[in-house]
């Protein structure tokens, strides 16, 4: 898959076919080497004598002055590397220096990342990458691949911005806390392919003595109290019996520290390990900052850093109450209490042994075949409706252990009211197993715990347990209509991961089409997420349609849904919609003022054989439909939106009312004449006539959109409303985040 934002060619990023996007540059051949990562193919560069080799792309890429860029490759060979950006003015000459990245630390035969940023300094407007190894001696190779030129690649929804987040240009968004220093180190490191977030610097605090030592961030954004925020980072401990952790601080509007959220890395080795802690805002809070430290290190200990990210705490399930900290136990147990019974609470240990969410679960060990009862806090919930209890658990043992799952009511004053009759489940191996059970809340509930009883065959036995949500029941299916705009949206709920998943729109005469998703058709996708929210852009007008919901497990065996009939109409039959598939904020209404009369193009040979009177004609198959649309535009709005919608020459889907004798049809648009009605010059209706011809349908174009961005991504990388505007050229490109340049 192509790297998001990547201005280099495919070939150019992957090595594959061959490297011809890239040149030498100094005392180097380039060979194509086997074993790349994205594809079968690599770079290789081979020092022609004991010095240095480098290459280079052969295409200028366009940049902005002012603007920070990102470059990025995985490489691997027995001499240490560097990337740079060499920036260019209009005529390709040298704007100052090369923008290196640091040395890596040490040679590594394995894929790792280096990876280097800087900003396009005054005077550029183009740029190239430059990849460097330190050969010692001739005919030395060094292997490059999945390499990415571009804008930063940031963890969206992170409240830091991206000095915190990654130290490719500088470590200024830290500063040492107590016994330490802060510098940046390329250690190298092998991250996954697909890791875009994941550079090669990192963040090196440095014990100047021995004891504690901690770093903390520079920057404070803001947060509101009550929302639950989680604050995470991939930590580097020097040695394994080292005490790493990170922390969430809360900051009152005077800057003072009103509260924090310790986690503690239970190391398994000396890699990069991802740790998490959570907690909610508390009253009076108005910022944020993130430490990390060790306790007890020794004198020149490193701890180091990457990808650090403080965002608003996801929900393990859709609209779970269950706060994250006791949900997925990454900090401690959550919470967690032995309300009746023998058994103990910890979390598992160490890092990865057990997990289904996250890298640890709550270990519940019972010293006797007995039974226990393990509480979670308290929680929020509205009475009379019905809650769902989901949790995974194991057994590992290897003995039959039954675990009982229950809810507890609570009323306003916290007395228990209630606890529900709640589901029993029984473990027949050591496996991890998906459970739930479904309550109504009573009246005058309006807290409630989950109560998770365990009763153990065997002395010593532990049962795992994680990822725990208790949220509302809600529809698996809803759709509803927006006909202003011409779409319907379908809601899909509790989803099963790693199906694949078909939604697809049935009209009446029982024909099925595919609707269109972010990746495409959605046709056999497989599935990633519980809840999915599909916008329908393509229904037809007038006809009552539903939507048909298949998914697929991985053994082949299917389940249905369909949603009740739904119809979008256009309120004035004389309008038509005319629509971007892959961009449906472009869609525009226009009238019709006269529809095509239709030709359909055939191609013929016609042979006229001497003596016969009737020729000999070869025909191939008739086209599609091509004809003239003349619509009317009567506003300046109208008009300028059916110029952004010509603009990119993309296909469109044309839509009209039923009774008008025409189909939805796919079409690309020819050569448009745009002319004036009459009246004054301040008229603003314009007459149009639109070339069209029949196309197939596009079926691996997918829906534009923000991607998971927001308005919070947009406050934490940009200061002023004044960057915004000199970053994007309109709304739509601050929407699909493509920047100037």
């Amino acid at each position: 898959m192509a790297i998001p934002g990547n201005l280099l060619a495919a070939a150019t990023s992957t090595m594959d076919p061959s490297y011809v996007g890239w040149r030498v540059r100094s005392n180097a051949t380039l060979v194509s080497g086997t074993g790349g990562r994205v594809g079968p193919r690599c770079l290789g560069v081979k020092s022609t004598a004991a010095a240095g080799a480098e290459a280079e792309t052969v295409s200028f890429y366009p940049v902005t002055a002012g603007q920070v860029y990102y470059a990025f490759a995985d490489a691997g060979g027995s001499v240490v590397e560097r990337i740079g950006i060499e920036w260019l003015d209009s005529k390709a000459v040298p704007v100052g220096a090369v923008t290196w990245s640091l040395w890596t630390m040490s040679a590594m035969a394995g894929w790792h990342r280096v990876s280097v940023a800087g900003v396009a300094p005054v005077g550029a407007t183009r740029a190239r990458l430059v990849l460097a190894s330190a050969q010692t001696t001739a005919g030395v190779s060094h292997f490059w691949e999945n390499v990415y030129f571009g804008g930063v690649i940031r963890t969206l929804g992170n409240l830091m911005p991206w000095s915190v987040e990654a130290t490719e240009i500088d470590a200024s968004g830290w500063t040492a806390e107590v016994n330490a220093t802060v510098s940046r180190q390329v250690p190298a490191m092998s991250w996954p392919v697909d890791a875009y977030t994941a550079g090669g610097h990192t963040l090196a605090m440095t014990a100047t003595a021995a004891g504690n030592a901690a770093v903390r961030t520079t920057v404070r954004p803001a947060v509101t109290p009550g929302t639950e925020c989680m604050a995470y980072a991939y930590l580097q401990p020097p040695v394994l019996t080292a005490t790493a952790w990170i922390e969430l601080r809360w900051h009152d509007a005077a800057g003072n520290q009103i509260g924090a959220q310790r986690s503690v890395l239970a190391a398994p080795g000396t890699g990069m390990y991802r740790q998490r802690a959570s907690a909610v805002a508390p009253a009076g809070a108005a910022s944020c900052s993130v430490a990390a430290g060790l306790d007890g290190a020794g004198a020149g200990q490193v701890l180091r850093l990457e990808t650090v990210v403080v965002t608003a705490a996801p929900a393990l399930a859709p609209d779970s109450v269950i706060r994250q900290d006791a949900a997925t136990f990454e900090q401690g147990t959550g919470g967690w209490t032995v309300s009746s019974g023998t058994a103990t609470l910890a979390r598992s240990t160490p890092w990865g042994a057990a997990a289904l969410e996250g890298s640890y679960a709550l270990t519940a060990t019972s010293p006797s075949a007995t039974a226990s009862t393990l509480r979670s806090p308290r929680v929020p919930v509205t009475e009379g409706v019905n809650w769902r209890l989901t949790t995974g658990a194991r057994a590992t043992t290897g003995t039959t252990t039954s675990l009982w799952l229950r809810v507890r009511w609570y009323d306003s004053t916290g007395t228990s009211i209630g606890l529900s009759t709640g589901t029993g489940y029984a473990f027949a191996n050591t496996g991890w197993y998906w459970m739930s059970t479904d309550a109504v809340a009573p009246a005058g509930a309006v807290e409630a715990a989950v109560e998770l009883t365990v009763t153990a065959s065997a002395s010593a036995s532990v049962l795992h347990v994680d990822g725990v949500s208790l949220r509302q029941v809600l529809p698996l299916t809803e759709v509803a209509t927006t006909e202003e705009r011409g779409f319907a949206t379908v809601t899909l709920r509790e989803l099963i991961l790693g199906y694949t998943l078909t939604v697809e729109r049935e009209t009446p005469d029982s024909k099925r089409a595919p609707v269109r998703g972010a990746a495409g058709l959605i046709v056999d996708q497989l599935i990633t997420r519980e809840l999915l929210v599909v916008e329908d852009h393509e229904i037809p007008m007038g006809v009552p349609v539903r939507y048909r919901i298949t998914m697929t497990s991985p053994s082949g065996a299917r389940s249905t849904r369909s949603t009740p009939l739904v119809t979008v109409s256009l309120p004035d039959r004389n309008e038509v919609w005319l629509k971007d598939p892959g961009n449906p904020q472009r869609a525009c209404r226009v009238m019709v003022q006269r529809a095509p009369d239709w030709q359909r193009p055939i191609e013929q040979a016609v042979h006229r054989v001497r003596g016969r009177r009737n020729p000999v004609i070869l025909s191939g198959r008739r086209g599609g439909m091509e004809g003239d649309l003349d619509i009317w535009t009567r506003t300046d709005e109208e008009r300028e939106a059916l110029h952004l919608l010509l603009d990119s020459g993309n296909v469109l889907l044309w839509q009209a009312m039923p009774g008008m004798g025409v189909a939805d049809m796919y079409v690309q648009v020819a050569e448009v004449t745009e002319a004036r009605t009459g009246g004054t010059a301040a008229e603003p209706w314009r007459s149009w006539s639109l070339p069209l011809t029949e196309v197939d349908q596009p079926v691996a174009l997918g829906v534009n959109g923000s991607g998971g961005r927001t308005w919070q991504d947009v406050i934490t990388e940009f200061a002023t409303c004044a960057d915004v505007l000199a970053a994007y050229a309109n709304s739509e490109d601050l929407l699909l985040d493509r920047r100037r340049g």
